[in-house]
């Protein structure tokens, strides 16, 4: 069955491949990825937590107070209608974040926090959880700030909020986002009002809105997203100089690059921090080869022959332009394959209900860019071909993308295999791979 294109042609999967797809506009440069859709699209395809093997690592502000850890959210104390929201949305046991985050969150007198969290690790949750624990709704007016770095964002986390305090009918939620105006001057009564930078920054300076001396809980989540968006850093800075010393302060990011540490640094003083011991990604269970290649046409060669001879539960083929994953996508068509495809061209929710065609086994293949090299488990992925070898701005190659690549399989354990079409000379540490020779591809299952 196919979809209805909008401004393009359907693939044989029901995708939009859209006509500029075709043209020479995007020849030469590669699809970008954009952190904020990135982080939005994981949380809008995960259903449940993800597995986390990493050892979760904690640094004291206080050295000498004791460490407190829960393993229910009984131990937490909550209220009960907020005890009952969490279940009620299916939490089960804390997770390994929440477990450590909680009690400091919810400590008195207030701790300050900065936690590495990926998306998927409960980290939106805990924080949700502190902001409904903290508030009074007695005291009309708000009392909890959460920065998002999109509109799109903020929404999810609103979501959460909405969703775990179901039972809690006196705490009001506000969303300071675009499109939502009020009145000049007129105070919120609401309790917490989460928000894009820019549009927080004017409700608590210029309008008036929300007096930020009042603020006793400050959240910024995704932080490596808001200081790679242009003014989100110094925008979520204004706002932190107009609260008070005492205000708790909660940063969350799923990287802590330098720029991200002196971020942090500054806006969130005498912290205890929470991080994820980085464990070494082990590549045992994944085979990875490659096959020298002429042009694109001999690459897709190799690929069918490849594609004969491997039992491929479902594949995953990385293009460096979108216009070549277009033209992949018509070729294998034409052979017979259920392929879907992704790209930067497609929006956020396209790109989500793709994935979930994908993950479901409706489709075997996913043709994409970049925007799909990082964060998404498909458990059934036992091949992923490197179509075009990942390389940065400057044309060198770029290993920490191809390491996330060749990631997607192998999931959980499970053997995987990572096939790179070569067309060029570099030395390469990878097997040589003949897909004209049939005993060769025969024995690489053994």
């Amino acid at each position: 069955m196919h979809s209805q294109s909008l401004d393009g042609v359907s693939t044989c999967a029901g995708n939009l491949v859209p006509e500029k797809a075709r043209s020479g506009d995007w020849k030469g440069e590669g699809d970008k990825v954009n952190l904020a859709e990135e982080s939005l699209l994981n949380k809008m395809i995960r259903h449940a937590l993800v597995r986390n093997r990493n050892e979760v690592e904690v640094l004291q502000a206080d050295p000498t107070s004791p460490l407190y850890s829960v393993k229910t959210f009984e131990e937490l104390r909550l209220k009960p209608e907020l005890l009952k929201g969490v279940y009620n949305m299916g939490f089960n046991r804390p997770s390994r974040i929440q477990e450590c985050a909680l009690p400091m969150m919810l400590a008195q007198p207030p701790q300050n926090l900065i936690a590495q969290a990926q998306s998927g690790t409960g980290k939106t949750a805990a924080f949700s959880l502190a902001m409904l624990s903290h508030v009074n709704p007695a005291n009309k007016w708000t009392q909890c700030l959460c920065i998002s770095p999109t509109y799109e964002l903020a929404l999810q986390i609103g979501q959460v909020i909405e969703q775990m305090g179901k039972f809690c009918p006196d705490v009001k939620v506000q969303y300071a986002i675009r499109g939502n105006r009020m009145q000049r001057g007129v105070q919120l009564q609401d309790h917490i009002v989460i928000g894009t930078p820019g549009t927080l920054l004017d409700w608590c300076t210029k309008y008036k809105h929300i007096d930020p001396k009042k603020i006793t809980m400050f959240v910024l989540d995704e932080a490596d997203v808001m200081i790679a968006t242009q003014g989100h850093q110094d925008q979520s800075l204004r706002i932190y100089r107009w609260l008070t010393k005492d205000c708790q302060m909660l940063l969350f990011s799923a990287t802590f690059e330098d720029s991200v540490w002196r971020f942090a640094e500054r806006v969130v003083p005498d912290p205890n921090i929470i991080k994820l011991k980085r464990e070494e990604e082990t590549l045992d269970n994944i085979k990875q080869f490659y096959v020298d290649c002429k042009d694109k046409d001999e690459k897709f060669t190799a690929l069918c022959d490849l594609y004969g001879c491997l039992t491929v539960a479902q594949a995953m083929i990385f293009c460096h332009t979108r216009m070549m994953a277009s033209w992949l996508v018509e070729q294998l068509c034409k052979e017979g394959h259920q392929v879907a495809m992704l790209s930067g061209v497609l929006t956020v929710e396209q790109r989500a209900a793709v994935i979930e065609r994908f993950r479901s086994g409706k489709e075997k293949v996913l043709v994409t860019t970049n925007v799909c090299s990082r964060g998404i488990d498909v458990e059934q992925v036992s091949l992923v071909v490197n179509f075009d070898l990942p390389v940065d701005l400057d044309g060198n190659a770029d290993s920490e993308t191809y390491l996330h690549r060749i990631g997607r399989t192998g999931r959980f354990g499970r053997q995987g295999f990572a096939v790179n079409m070569v067309d060029s000379k570099h030395n390469r540490k990878i097997r040589k791979l003949d897909t004209h020779n049939l005993e060769e591809m025969e024995s690489l299952s053994t």
